[in-house]
């Protein structure tokens, strides 16, 4: 997986050179640390490394491995500033820990009917809350992304919206499952630092949304490690 979104992330980074000329001087291409050819021999073998190593997991594991590459694709070549951007991390989101639980179990617990839905709705809020850190950008860029779409306020009340339902939905699944107090402690953490990026991209600056953007991101893979945590012994 790591290979993976290697393989992804660098894709995405030689697409958006011509927007991060000048705006995102920070980042690897721009700043000239790495070259374009570099960059895309880089994901050409993080790919196949990636593909490769899920083959013994078995044929699901290897299926799954091409669906998230395919999605991750799709977001950097075609999707990427439109008003569809959301899609492929609503997609992708949910694939992650079916294809990390196939991998090592071979089978799907019953209890990611909860999990894939909700997972589903959580990548579509931080897909519009990456939206709204880069608005400012992808307007300078002539990009339709979904937050200029639905303008910074519409787009935030959305995404909000999204992750209250995430949060809603995990944490009284967690109390209906009976979970202790450490775990419920955990998944009140982990929901302090998704709101606390939700309260950030609000307003503020590019920078600001941008870091309000990374807790989000942190604070739903804390509670959905929580979560895991919390199910695991029961789904096996």
């Amino acid at each position: 997986m790591v290979a993976l979104q290697a393989a992804i992330g660098t894709i995405n980074d030689l697409v958006d050179v011509p927007r991060d000329a000048g705006r995102k001087p920070g980042k690897p291409i721009p700043a000239g640390l790495v070259g374009p050819t570099l960059a895309t021999l880089l994901a050409l073998v993080a790919a196949a490394v990636g593909l490769v190593l899920s083959l013994p997991s078995g044929l699901a594991a290897g299926v799954l491995a091409v669906a998230i590459l395919a999605v991750g694709l799709l977001y950097d070549l075609w999707l990427r500033g439109t008003a569809w951007s959301w899609l492929p991390f609503a997609l992708g989101i949910p694939l992650l820990p079916v294809y990390a639980w196939v991998g090592a179990t071979g089978r799907v617990p019953e209890l990611f009917l909860v999990l894939v839905p909700t997972a589903f709705i959580s990548g579509a809020g931080l897909a519009i809350a990456n939206a709204l850190a880069d608005v400012e950008r992808d307007a300078a860029a002539g990009s339709r992304s979904v937050a200029r779409q639905l303008g910074r306020a519409g787009a935030w009340t959305a995404h909000a919206m999204l992750q209250v339902t995430v949060v809603a939905v995990a944490l009284a699944s967690l109390l209906g499952a009976g979970a202790g107090i450490p775990i419920l402690l955990g998944a009140a953490g982990a929901t302090a630092v998704l709101l606390a990026g939700v309260w950030l991209t609000r307003n503020g600056s590019p920078a600001s949304r941008e870091r309000g953007w990374e807790l989000e991101a942190v604070g739903t893979a804390l509670l959905a490690a929580v979560w895991i945590a919390a199910v695991a012994p029961v789904a096996g």
